[in-house]
């Protein structure tokens, strides 16, 4: 397992970033290596995001020197989608299949969690989000088809969607954390445009499911500083809570958003006017 680790970023110094600094600070390029556990751990609201990708192995999934603490769910909960094949997880010796966007929560107090694809040749994908924890919620598996679908946008707009939510207070409860998915229709580009920012959350984007070539103009920064990240397949931005988050692609493409902060209520935005940007 590989730990990388981010520190909190002032908006005044984010300003002055070159290209190749925001990238540094913000973009996770890799998510996924081949049997192995890929992790960031940023100081923005403590979240950590990752990747396992177990190919000709099981992995487990254990605490780093970085937490300090005895196993990994001690103190934190985590949520995982996973976007390959069919995998598996094993919760303190309940294993559980996982199909393509099936998603699960993890609760504060789990001490073993292992997972596996069900193919080598083809294996699972599980994208992860974890936030400190302070109450043990009930483990579940979130199939896809009983995400909370929420239909938005429109083709004039070209940002025509369906927002999924798994980790949420009308799916399941967790102290923290909020996490789902979101897919373009074909011929929409864009995402979150009229953007926004909640002072009181910060948010992870993973990008996936784009065709080869194609990129995201993943939109950051404060709404009248804006920058923009350039993002490929399988990549993650983080996003603190001063920061806009949007993003427009060259095609269609799916992420998966992760939140955690003061509060749980998804509708808690500062909605930015698109004509106040710069």
């Amino acid at each position: 397992m590989t730990i990388d680790t981010r520190y909190s970023n002032h908006p005044d110094d984010v300003k002055h970033y070159t290209t190749e600094q925001l990238r540094q600070h913000f973009l996770i390029e890799s998510i996924f290596s081949i049997d192995s556990i890929s992790l960031t751990h940023s100081h923005s609201d403590r979240i950590i995001i990752g990747g396992i990708m177990p190919v000709n192995k099981r992995l487990s999934l254990n605490a780093s020197k970085e937490m300090g603490v005895d196993f990994f769910c001690q103190r934190r909960e985590i949520g995982i989608i996973n976007i390959g094949n069919k995998g598996y997880i094993t919760i303190d010796n309940e294993r559980i299949a996982l199909e393509q966007y099936d998603g699960f929560y993890i609760a504060r107090g789990t001490k073993n969690i292992h997972l596996e694809s069900e193919s080598s040749k083809k294996p699972a994908k599980f994208y992860l989000n974890s936030a400190p924890a302070h109450y043990s919620y009930p483990s579940i598996k979130i199939q896809h088809s009983k995400a909370n679908p929420l239909k938005l946008g429109d083709d004039n707009n070209c940002n025509k969607r369906t927002i999924y939510q798994y980790v949420h207070p009308a799916i399941c409860e967790s102290c923290q954390l909020l996490m789902g998915l979101t897919m373009l229709e074909p011929g929409n580009l864009w995402n979150t445009m009229p953007c926004h920012t909640h002072q009181r959350r910060m948010e992870a984007y993973f990008y996936f499911a784009m065709d080869s070539g194609s990129q995201v103009i993943h939109l950051m920064g404060q709404p009248q500083q804006t920058r923009h990240i350039m993002v490929t397949n399988e990549q993650a931005v983080i996003s603190p809570s001063w920061s806009i988050h949007s993003g427009v692609g060259t095609s269609n493409y799916a992420f998966i958003w992760g939140m955690l902060g003061e509060n749980q209520a998804f509708e808690d935005m500062d909605t930015i006017p698109t004509s106040f940007l710069k």
